[in-house]
């Protein structure tokens, strides 16, 4: 990042006792005004990264820095940040205002001030007729809602989020990842959010923190992870990538060719690859990989499922070798969808990514 970042991780680590280990060596900046999305696996210590950040946590070693300030051991209720829980924690006695003038009134703000800021949070989200209702009779959006204007109206320099649309359901989840998105563009807040979900993370974040066993695997924009995964693992975690381990046949400069199974799989121009011979895995969408009639030529493949996607079928099929494949076809790409058992035939079309053999692969 060229700005100075609001947010500053370094060599962040926690640790519970000699064998436990949360988050390891993590160094991360988050921009300023950027919505940025810790992702990964359950157990990989994205929530334990939050709860650092927002002080419930206390670091085993390394720095946590907010605007040039170190915050490594200051309390929660001394940092300049909030945050949304997944539950959102609100009080079931009290009303939508009272919930929300909360942290307001903790802090002995003037009563006539904090009426003001309530009303103007309550307007952000939406929810101005709700002031005077109960928790208990608002939907699980409204809570959400809510929950987001709590801790918005305290102003804080940074919002952390702790998976805040997980109760909701599908639909409901959708159109709040896009309000969210809204709200955090129209305050220019720095958002901090955790999610396990990959489709939530890249749908509304600037840039995703992939974590795996407590370190950063990659930290980059969407449209980078998914076209240009860093590593094995963030190839595996986002969105849908066929992983075959294959072997080099060639090098040239366009490009390394690869067999596999009897698919030979060629990759982009400049990608790494070992000499011909060695072992190697190569990354490939099912987007990247057509489908077609078996008579049309190609490589021949069985159809062993079939799955409905709206815009297309997601064909897993396996070719003559045993090789596994995921592919897409398009509903009016000219092709009536195959049935479990039909013979296909499949050919690449888009780009391979290269990536190490498999460690339990002899060369």
């Amino acid at each position: 990042m060229t700005a100075e970042p609001i947010l500053r991780l370094e060599a962040v680590s926690k640790r519970w006792g000699a064998a436990a280990v949360g988050v390891a060596d993590v160094d991360l900046d988050v921009g300023r005004g950027e919505f940025l999305c810790l992702l990964g696996p359950s157990g990989c210590g994205k929530t334990t990264t939050l709860r650092l950040v927002g002080g419930f946590e206390l670091p085993s070693g390394g720095r946590i820095l907010l605007d040039g300030e170190d915050l490594t051991v200051r309390p929660p209720y001394h940092r300049p940040v909030n945050t949304v829980f997944q539950d959102y924690a609100l009080f079931p006695h009290m009303s939508v205002a009272e919930n929300i003038g909360f942290g307001l009134s903790v802090a002995r703000l003037d009563r006539r001030e904090i009426g003001r800021r309530v009303d103007d949070a309550l307007g952000l989200v939406g929810l101005t007729e709700k002031a005077g209702a109960r928790i208990a009779a608002l939907s699980g959006g409204q809570r959400q809602r809510i929950a987001l204007a709590r801790a918005l109206v305290n102003r804080p320099k940074v919002l952390l989020l702790d998976e805040p649309l997980a109760a909701l359901d599908a639909h409901l989840r959708e159109q709040m990842q896009v309000e969210l998105k809204s709200l955090q563009h129209r305050l220019g807040t720095t958002f901090v959010m955790v999610t396990h979900d990959q489709t939530e993370a890249l749908a509304i974040a600037d840039r995703i923190a992939v974590m795996n066993r407590g370190r950063l695997e990659q930290v980059a924009a969407p449209a980078e992870l998914y076209d240009r995964p860093a590593s094995r693992f963030v190839a595996g975690f986002i969105g849908t990538m066929n992983l075959l381990d294959g072997v080099v046949a060639a090098t040239d400069p366009s490009g390394a060719r690869v067999e596999v199974g009897g698919l030979t799989v060629r990759l982009a121009a400049g990608e790494p690859a070992p000499a011909a011979g060695e072992p190697i895995c190569v990354g490939l969408r099912p987007e990247d990989i057509a489908v077609v009639a078996a008579e049309a030529g190609g490589v021949a493949a069985t159809v062993t499922g079939v799955a409905f996607h709206g815009r297309s079928h997601r064909l897993h099929l396996a070719l003559a070798s045993g090789v596994a494949l995921v592919a897409e076809l398009a509903r009016h790409g000219g092709i009536a969808a195959p049935a479990i058992g039909d013979r296909v035939a499949v050919a690449q079309i888009g780009a391979a990514r290269a990536f190490p053999a498999a460690p339990d692969r002899p060369a």
